[in-house]
């Protein structure tokens, strides 16, 4: 499995929390930043970690602002992206078994670490069940390639 991260100023903090994490469940990623102290635009980042997970480049990716907001619909303007913005677990859980989200988003003023932490863990823990949600996630992305 590999991942890249990607954070705007807003979530560099929960960024690093979760390159630990990583790192401690011996997974493989790329962290591309930023590593600021000024703001910086949350597209900047999003949409690059985007197109890296939608080129197949990595299998998952992981986007931290401060609500997960801007970082979740920048990376979902990326054909063949499917960004979801989580703050529960049951969510993380429910959008890689029903929708096979292929990127986390998250806000670090929303949650705290030791929930992101379980969030990380449980979506790239969880698998794409397809069955009845196949057609769905066919749907979407039929019309994305309209």
């Amino acid at each position: 499995m590999r991942v890249i991260l990607a954070s705007d100023h807003g979530g560099q903090n929960l960024r690093e929390d979760i390159a630990n994490l990583l790192e401690e469940m011996n997974i493989e990623f790329e962290d591309i930043g930023c590593d600021c102290e000024g703001s910086v635009d949350y597209p900047d980042y999003g949409i690059p970690a985007a197109e890296r997970v939608a080129s197949g480049e990595f299998d998952y990716g992981i986007v931290i602002c401060g609500t997960g907001i801007g970082m979740s619909i920048s990376a979902n303007k990326v054909k063949g992206a499917r960004c979801a913005l989580v703050h529960d677990v049951f969510s993380a859980k429910a959008t890689r078994q029903h929708n096979d989200a292929n990127i986390l988003a998250m806000g670090e003023r929303v949650i705290g670490p030791g929930l992101a932490r379980e969030i990380v863990t449980t979506f790239l823990s969880e698998s794409y069940e397809g069955g009845r949600h196949a057609n769905r996630v066919e749907k979407m992305m039929a019309y994305e390639n309209q």
